[in-house]
């Protein structure tokens, strides 16, 4: 009797994706350090954050998805990351895992990289932009506009959390669904 494996369209063998896991609240750059200690990619994005304690005011950095760190690995090896101290689980549906849009990652990758100030924001559906100029060119998300600001929100849909950016209107371009 021989026995045929399935494998699933989007995932792979042997194929390295990033996935979202979710650590212990706290916990995110010493998940982060673990994991890198093992040899696995990992990204934890952070963004400044003024803290005011005790009359003093204190810069610090906190993680722009609190909870969650990314980590690049094959989903059919993933028990040395799940036995991570500190990690909860991988976040998918069920107990399978459900990588994350490459797109998604690219654009967090850039926005951190560039530096550009950024913070967490309520996740938000809506029409589509591209920014076309500046340091962050190629990247898509949607725009929101409030008062007198314009800002490009960035998600990552399986978390469906979001970050937002300042940028100025003649940066972005509508995105053109290839679904028409």
């Amino acid at each position: 009797m021989t026995r045929t494996i399935v494998e699933s369209p989007t995932i792979q063998a042997n194929a390295e994706r990033w996935f979202a896991v979710q650590v212990r609240c706290r916990h995110e750059a010493q998940v982060g350090d673990a994991l890198g200690s093992k040899g696995y990619q990992y990204f934890l994005p952070l963004y400044p954050r003024v803290n005011s304690h005790n009359q003093r005011n204190r810069d610090s950095h906190a993680p722009l998805f609190p909870g969650y760190l990314f980590c690049r690995f094959d989903v059919y090896r993933r028990l040395p990351v799940l036995t991570t101290p500190g990690v909860v689980r991988v976040v998918g549906l069920g107990n399978v895992p459900v990588p994350i849009d490459d797109a998604e990652i690219c654009s967090i990758q850039s926005i951190c990289r560039n530096k550009v100030p950024t913070e967490p924001c309520s996740f938000m559906v809506g029409e589509r932009v591209r920014i076309v100029q500046g340091p962050l060119s190629d990247v898509e998300g949607v725009i929101l506009r409030l008062k007198d600001r314009l800002r490009l929100v960035v998600s990552v849909s399986l978390l469906r959390r979001s970050v937002a950016i300042e940028l100025q209107p003649h940066w972005v371009q509508p995105v053109i669904s290839r679904a028409a």
